[in-house]
């Protein structure tokens, strides 16, 4: 395309003078992208939104800003971690803002542009829009996500990315403790099913430090190997719909917060006992 990128400041430190230095009679430009799937910590400075859309505005430069995971809703609302919102971005000045429609937002995987009106036209207008654009099923499933935001008092329980995120920890505790004796049951005498805390973790593309306190199922082999350990592991993997977890401290650990189809996955260990068991 004949664009040339100029990295601007450092890894960890940016000031608003970096940004002074680097705009010059060419630069057609300014992109800002919000650190949604890591943090930088420790000695950092960077320029807030606000402030650097006051700066490319006085040099008559558009400001595109890429909020990366994006979200509709101030999750802060719902007792998680604030994450800057698409209107907060173009409350700040932001020209252009870019977004998922997944992710935080808990629509299919798409991606949005939104932002001034002649800068949108002009996107519209380039080829390569049309090549790039979503499907009519997407843009359905779209629709359908969108219209729950409508109503912010009931978006936590409808929206089910929200839904999950937001799930209280006792309720994921009984579902647990409902689990122990039938988990046990499909898996044999060879392993021991009990329940742990754990934490869950957010991440992929949003809030990739936050955890979130929830309850596992916590499945160790008796034998106490590491080989029996991978063998379940791989078992459960491997049934019709896989069950996937992670292995920590000698036991795998199953995370039920986003467990709502209890019936479902009892069904799915039923296929071990099918196939012969674990042994």
């Amino acid at each position: 395309a004949g664009t040339r990128l100029v990295e601007v400041g450092t890894t960890n430190r940016t000031h608003p003078r970096d940004y002074e230095g680097a705009i010059g009679a060419q630069t057609g430009l300014v992109v800002k992208v919000h650190t949604s799937n890591y943090r930088i910590e420790g000695f950092t400075t960077e320029v807030p939104a606000r402030d650097l859309a006051a700066l490319t505005r006085a040099r008559g430069v558009p400001l595109f800003h890429d909020l990366g995971s994006g979200t509709l809703a101030d999750l802060a609302r719902y007792g998680l971690v604030h994450e800057p919102t698409v209107r907060e971005s173009i409350a700040d000045g932001a020209d252009i803002v870019t977004f998922s429609g997944d992710k935080l937002l808990g629509g299919p995987q798409t991606g949005f542009i939104v932002g001034a009106r002649d800068l949108i036209a002009r996107i519209n207008a380039n080829p390569m829009k049309r090549a790039l654009r979503v499907d009519k099923v997407r843009l359905a499933a779209l629709e359908a996500t969108l219209k729950l935001y409508r109503d912010p008092d009931r978006l936590a329980a409808r929206l089910p990315t929200l839904r999950l995120l937001v799930r209280r920890r006792d309720e994921i505790a009984a579902l647990a403790e409902t689990l122990v004796p039938v988990v046990a049951a499909h898996l044999g005498d060879g392993v021991e099913v009990s329940t742990r805390a754990c934490r869950s973790q957010i991440g992929s593309g949003a809030l990739p430090l936050e955890t979130l306190e929830s309850v596992a199922l916590a499945l160790r082999p008796r034998d106490g190997s590491g080989a029996a350990l991978e063998r379940l592991s791989s078992a459960l993997r491997a049934l019709p719909v896989p069950v996937i977890g992670r292995i920590e401290a000698g036991a795998l650990l199953l995370d039920l917060r986003c467990l709502e189809d209890a019936a479902g996955f009892c069904a799915s260990l039923a296929h071990l006992e099918a196939a012969g068991g674990l042994a």
